[in-house]
């Protein structure tokens, strides 16, 4: 039996970790893999999920190991998180013998690529981002501070590093496989690229399996009366996630269908939406803000006639499969979305899955409003059926498996 780590930076008590983490590794156990999550969990909310986690994770062989991440001071946090890491990984290794390490970009590919140096481990680079200008694009790490710009330039060159010397590479989008592709890699080989997109769990995300009880109990508790537009949007926001753009469409939306609610599955800064809504005009009465667990997300995404999620169509965003994006899609929603991110446009152009925008000008606000008075002629099942082909969970799998196997033979 194979035993890989699995090291990242996000932690399991956090969605993307419980997303985009753990189902994936519970369905490669089923292949024989024997996993250790190493993670760095926010303190708050390791106390209050640290049971959530253990329960998605006990029926398989897969051991989780927490510490602590540290947001401040910045960047001498992360210098105490890495060393933490590595120290904790060595830990795990002397114990545990570890085959291979599977790593997401930043912090904990610095810790992969000196085990495989140290211990010959086999290193899997899953470049879930091009991480080091996520922080730039997202305003964390701003290049006028020498040491953000030291930084950066540090983790431009390691990513370039890991892409050479890792056993594999996988990559969310296309975009981003002919992007790594272009990089001046001095004639030295790369080991390979497998593009595996963010997957939805079509189990979970299933119109079909929505339970009308709790469904009737979410409409009662929001004052969701069954009539009238809903227009949802999914997430966190802030960062690359442009508020005021989708603020500006809801207004003009309001503006033209008095009736429409929008609807806010957002697991924190409630304040923050109504004061952007406030500022773009929308009462708060057109407004429905709630947080969820991962199991009544479903739930609440089915009241939608339509999805929203503009991000900002920047260089890292190249590299960007917005899990959302599967997730919507497998409930047979139309989304509202912009060009400029990963492979998005391609999907929804293939799948007729919604609109994009190709700017926020008003002319192409106006463009997508008149089709949504038009009325929703978009096919449901195919929809979901796009989704089963592009983002299942089950391809992507099969996808690791196959790379592990050629890492790991």
């Amino acid at each position: 039996m194979k035993k890989i780590l699995f090291i990242s930076y996000d932690g399991m008590t956090d969605p993307l970790g419980q997303s985009q983490v753990i189902p994936y590794l519970c369905g490669l156990t089923r292949y024989g893999y024997r996993f250790t999550i190493l993670s760095c969990d926010k303190p708050g909310n390791y106390e209050s999920q640290k049971e959530d986690v253990f329960h998605l994770l006990k029926n398989y062989d897969i051991q989780w190991e927490s510490i602590p991440y540290h947001k401040n001071p910045p960047v001498l946090s992360s210098i105490l998180d890495y060393y933490a890491l590595r120290r904790k990984a060595e830990q795990l290794h002397h114990r545990n013998n570890y085959d291979m390490v599977h790593t997401r970009p930043g912090l904990p590919t610095l810790v992969a690529l000196w085990m495989k140096k140290k211990y010959g481990c086999g290193f899997l680079n899953d470049v879930r981002g091009f991480w080091a200008d996520e922080r730039v694009d997202g305003g964390m790490w701003n290049l006028n501070n020498p040491v953000y710009r030291v930084v950066y330039h540090f983790f431009k060159k390691h990513e370039k590093e890991c892409l050479e010397k890792a056993d594999y590479n996988t990559c969310l989008t296309h975009a981003a496989e002919k992007e790594m592709l272009k990089w001046d890699h001095a004639n030295k080989t790369i080991p390979g690229i497998r593009v595996i997109p963010c997957s939805a769990d079509l189990e979970l995300f299933h119109p079909g399996k929505i339970d009308t009880d709790i469904r009737t109990a979410f409409a009662g508790k929001l004052g969701i009366t069954g009539t009238g537009l809903i227009i949802s949007y999914l997430g966190s926001i802030g960062g690359w996630y442009l508020t005021a753009e989708m603020m500006r469409f809801c207004k003009k939306v309001a503006d033209k269908i008095p009736g429409v609610k929008f609807l806010f599955i957002s697991p924190h800064r409630h304040d923050a939406i109504m004061e952007a809504a406030s500022n773009y005009g929308i009462p708060p009465g057109q407004l429905i803000i709630t947080a969820a667990k991962r199991d009544e997300v479903p739930v609440l995404l089915s009241f939608s006639d339509y999805s929203l999620f503009f991000i900002k169509p920047c260089y890292s965003k190249l590299s960007s499969s917005p899990t959302k994006h599967g997730e919507i899609m497998a409930m047979g929603i139309p989304v509202i979305t912009n060009s400029g991110v990963g492979d998005v446009k391609e999907i929804v152009t293939k799948y007729k899955s919604g609109y994009v925008v190709e700017d926020f000008s008003d002319a192409s606000f106006d463009a997508v409003i008149d089709k949504i008075l038009a009325g929703n002629n978009f096919d449901k099942q195919k929809i979901i059926d796009g989704a089963e082909e592009y983002y299942s969970l089950a391809k992507a799998i099969d996808g690791y498996c196959e790379v592990y196997a050629r890492i790991l033979s």
